[in-house]
């Protein structure tokens, strides 16, 4: 549903040209509103002039963007069309090349009043690529080339990757995303010491630090202390991620080194120990935490006993958990039921490739009713719906492996069942990973 100022909005911008000149006569309570209508509808001409005129200090994609009081449309979940943001880009261009001579007499350029132009929170599943959207990486690449070639005076080759870390105000970056990366531990080790002029950087997103205790060499070794030291220096850091990253034995050396708590931990596949598990449920890391990811780490032997404690330590402000493909059977689950049930604030809960039964996703509905806040729940294909299994079934054959459709209809249909029943129908039970229903560490 629409409001009438949105479809009165929508109407004005019909005529670009008109809606650019009428700018300065409207009340500066109507940009947010404009903003969010021209980047829905591709109103390029007016969007990019919105931008250039932009009157407040932060411009960002997560209050203008989400579900409002005139739109219900949350673009937030959409992953952002290139033509929309090359009209950022184009009036964020448009406002640094303006002249400050110029600035202070054109009535369409207030050039001193946007100081943050903020794009976390943006779609960035990583799936479903479409030449029509931009992935997160191509809009941050765009926007840092955008502002280097004002301070150099030219164009920038794409190669120049390293260089926004040099020059963007240390005093605004709240996020740096560096994953998916081939610079390796020793690349890093370069980088991070530019990174950590960033003194209110809030999120730092790596992959693939190698640190693994059980092989260590003494390069390696060299550059995992370096990077442990420079980790250090990071003051106000609330989110880390660490995916894929070899961390055996080592998470306590890594956590001990930051000088604040953190709130978001991503440590998934990084083939974590029984012991990085003591340590980080014995942290002051654990009773901050909002959002955890332990995705790929083998949950159902030894380290089955130290996640419970870690879960119990965590319960008070736990509101999203990631545990897709740990090796939790249904034994596994419902021994840890009681430590997970307490997590009260819960609203997300990811257990996708997990050799999970009915029988055992049933239990967890039906002891998930206490958690009020719990929104989503992302379950495997039940073991019941393949055929000819092998036990225990590794992640590979379950994300594989065919199932029987209509087992698992049956599956789908009781479980819906089994909601409304217990009036709980406006929570989502879904097997769709891509489903775009993680939350960003900046929404929570």
């Amino acid at each position: 549903m629409h409001t009438l100022v949105f479809l009165s909005t929508r109407q004005v911008l019909q005529c670009q040209p008109a809606a650019c000149q009428a700018l300065p006569l409207l009340p500066r309570e109507l940009f947010p509103l404009l903003f969010k209508v021209a980047f829905m509808d591709k109103k390029t001409v007016v969007l990019r002039e919105l931008v250039h005129t932009w009157p407040f200090p932060l411009l960002s994609f997560q209050q203008l963007l989400q579900e409002c009081a005139h739109c219900s449309r949350a673009l937030l979940q959409e992953r952002p069309s290139t033509e929309s943001m090359q009209a950022v880009i184009l009036g964020l261009t448009a406002r640094l090349h303006t002249p400050e001579s110029e600035a202070g007499t054109q009535p369409l350029c207030r050039k001193h009043a946007l100081r943050v132009l903020d794009l976390t929170g943006l779609l960035d599943d990583g799936v479903e690529q479409d030449p029509g959207t931009m992935s997160m990486w191509d809009c941050t690449a765009a926007v840092a080339r955008t502002c280097i070639a004002q301070q150099q005076g030219g164009a920038v080759e794409p190669g120049l990757a390293p260089v926004p870390v040099e020059l963007l105000d240390a005093g605004c970056l709240r996020r740096v995303d560096l994953r998916f990366n081939n610079l390796g531990l020793r690349g890093l080790s370069v980088i991070i010491p530019h990174v950590a002029r960033f003194q209110h950087l809030a999120s730092l997103r790596l992959h693939y630090v190698h640190g693994d205790s059980r092989q260590p060499s003494v390069d390696g070794e060299d550059n995992f202390r370096y990077f442990l030291a420079q980790m250090g220096r990071f003051t106000c850091l609330r989110e880390l991620s660490m995916g894929s990253s070899l961390l055996s034995g080592r998470l306590d050396q890594l956590l001990s080194t930051l000088q604040s708590p953190l709130e978001s931990l991503e440590l998934a596949f990084c083939a974590l120990l029984p012991e990085d598990l003591r340590f980080l449920a014995r942290s002051p890391h654990a009773v901050h935490l909002k959002k955890l990811d332990l995705s790929g780490n083998d949950l159902s032997g030894s380290q089955l006993e130290p996640f419970q404690g870690l879960l119990q330590a965590a319960a008070a402000t736990l509101l999203h958990l990631e545990l897709t493909e740990c090796q939790l059977a249904d034994t596994h689950l419902l021994a840890t039921l009681p430590m997970l049930t307490h997590c009260a604030s819960l609203r997300y809960l990811g257990l996708y490739g997990n050799p999970l039964s009915m029988a055992g996703l049933k239990e967890l509905l039906r002891d998930s009713a206490a958690q009020v806040e719990l929104r989503t729940v992302v379950h495997p294909f039940p073991v019941d719906c393949y055929e000819g299994l092998p036990w225990p079934p590794p992640a590979s054959v379950l994300l594989e492996a065919s199932i029987n459709e209509e087992k698992f209809a049956r599956v789908e249909a009781e479980l819906h069942q089994l909601l409304l029943t217990s009036g709980r129908a406006h929570v989502l039970w879904t097997t769709d990973i891509y489903g775009r229903l993680a939350a960003d560490y900046f929404s929570l």
